[in-house]
């Protein structure tokens, strides 16, 4: 029988005030009967619009069917046919922009919980799961990837079915790029990321570490070295500031340098003596899902008071609603239509205080949201010990500095065919947030998709003639 309620199952989670003092996953997954009684929401569709909405085309309708009938190993490999990574899609895509958003069943009430049911099903096989064995002969053909985040493991996964020996080279000592040291602990587990990089191992790829390319290797030397084809996701870790007066006192953080030393480095973990100020009063600028991660951090961190700094009203905040949500149920304060002017420090060089003018909405600028426009002589300070900048970041220059015929945008960006994924430099395919900036970890994951197609179809289209 189909469940025809208008809402979605819910999702057991922490409760606020206990989880915003430890670093636990927020939402706790559904039960098997949950899980099993969410997909009885599914309509099934024979046009499927749910899969259109999916960058990775999830075979949706048929993992769900799977689920409602109890099939969970079932609902896994159909998963796995498209997605290399579901724990982490599970968990961290806006579904509600995509997937969900084409959900028949959203029309006259909540969408099937899609990613719901993504993870429920990921965290089963984990759990349950046999051991995946893979049997792929290999072709002969070898291939560089350039970057270990999720438009490069993706690329590399399905390289790998295809036969290919893959080798992924990373900058940092972990593999994962900003799974691993973007999103918090408390929305994405490293242990889940972990087991989706194990699993991509079981598959033969080889991912070397501590390897900064274009210093360590360049991409003239990895064609050398026998490479047929190079794959650049080194993602956008540039970060970017306000270039306003005080950005560089003590306790100004770039979100990418905060969020990295707590994810990665382990800062909120006793064991680690990573530095990192704990501070007691945080203003966090920006209002994307990396603000949210970062102001949710310091709050976890001891934080007493954290502030959003955003100059937009909440209906333009980028972020997810979700995140929005759980922010402010976690107790972070939301100063909205604000813009930092300055920060201020003490005689020792350490922030005391950011200065902020009110701002009001405009005409609508080139994106279609209105302009935020200042209201003079509205300034006023907020006291805090800590600034953390989430205003975006760029692509890091490196790669494309140190190789000859790559061209990139005005932006930084990595200039590639939007269907092929190809660069301007014979060979050498790239995708994620270096060719888009900053964006989505499923966005990244399709162009890394995209990415291994072409790259299959360029090798054997070299190997005819």
């Amino acid at each position: 029988m189909p469940n025809m309620s208008p809402v979605k199952t819910p999702m057991p989670e922490q409760e606020p005030n206990i989880r915003n003092k430890n670093f636990e996953e927020v939402s706790l997954g559904y039960t098997d009967e949950m899980a099993v009684q969410e997909a009885q929401r599914c309509l099934n569709c024979k046009n499927k619009p749910c899969v259109n909405g999916c960058p990775v085309s999830v075979r949706i309708p048929e993992f769900i069917k799977c689920v409602s009938e109890g099939d969970m190993e079932g609902a896994y490999k159909l998963i796995k046919s498209t997605n290399s990574l579901p724990a982490v899609c599970g968990r961290v895509c806006p579904q509600e922009s995509q997937c969900e958003q084409k959900c028949v069943r959203g029309i006259k009430g909540e969408p099937v919980g899609i990613g719901r049911l993504e993870r429920y099903v990921a965290d089963w096989h984990m759990k349950h799961g046999a051991p995946e064995k893979f049997e792929v002969k290999s072709n002969g053909h070898k291939v560089a990837v350039i970057g270990a985040g999720p438009a490069g493991l993706t690329c590399a996964g399905d390289l790998a079915s295809m036969g290919y020996s893959v080798t992924v080279y990373e900058a940092l000592h972990t593999a994962g790029g900003v799974l691993m040291y973007g999103i918090p602990q408390f929305r994405l587990p490293k242990e889940i990321v972990q087991k989706e990089i194990d699993a991509l191992k079981e598959k033969g790829v080889e991912i070397q570490t501590d390897m900064v390319m274009g210093k360590v290797l360049s991409v003239d030397e990895l064609f050398e070295m026998g490479f047929e084809a190079i794959f650049i996701g080194t993602g956008a870790g540039l970060p970017s500031f306000m270039n306003i007066p005080g950005e560089g006192l003590v306790g100004t953080y770039s979100a990418n340098e905060f969020l990295t030393r707590v994810n990665l480095m382990k800062a909120y973990l006793d064991g680690y003596d990573t530095p990192i100020i704990r501070p007691k009063n945080v203003a966090v600028v920006g209002g994307g899902n990396v603000a949210m991660d970062a102001a949710r951090t310091a709050k976890r961190l001891g934080a007493e008071n954290v502030y959003i700094v955003y100059r937009r009203a909440e209906e333009q905040m980028p972020a997810r609603k979700e995140e929005i949500h759980h922010a402010k149920e976690e107790g972070i304060i939301f100063n909205l239509l604000r813009n930092p002017v300055a920060i201020h420090g003490d005689e020792n060089g350490r922030v005391k205080a950011i200065e902020c003018i009110e701002m009001e909405l405009g005409e609508p600028d080139a994106s279609g949201r209105r302009k935020p426009v200042a209201k003079e002589g509205s300034n006023f300070e907020i006291p805090v010990d800590c600034v953390v900048m989430a205003i975006g970041n760029s692509p890091n220059p490196l790669i494309r500095s140190t190789t000859e015929g790559l061209e990139a945008n005005s932006h930084g960006c990595i200039v590639v065919d939007d269907a092929t994924m190809a660069t301007t430099r014979e060979g050498v395919y790239a995708a994620g947030d270096a060719v888009s900036g900053a964006a989505t970890v499923i966005l990244a994951m399709g162009g890394g998709k995209e990415a291994a197609r072409s790259i299959d179809e360029y090798i054997k289209s070299k190997e005819s003639k």
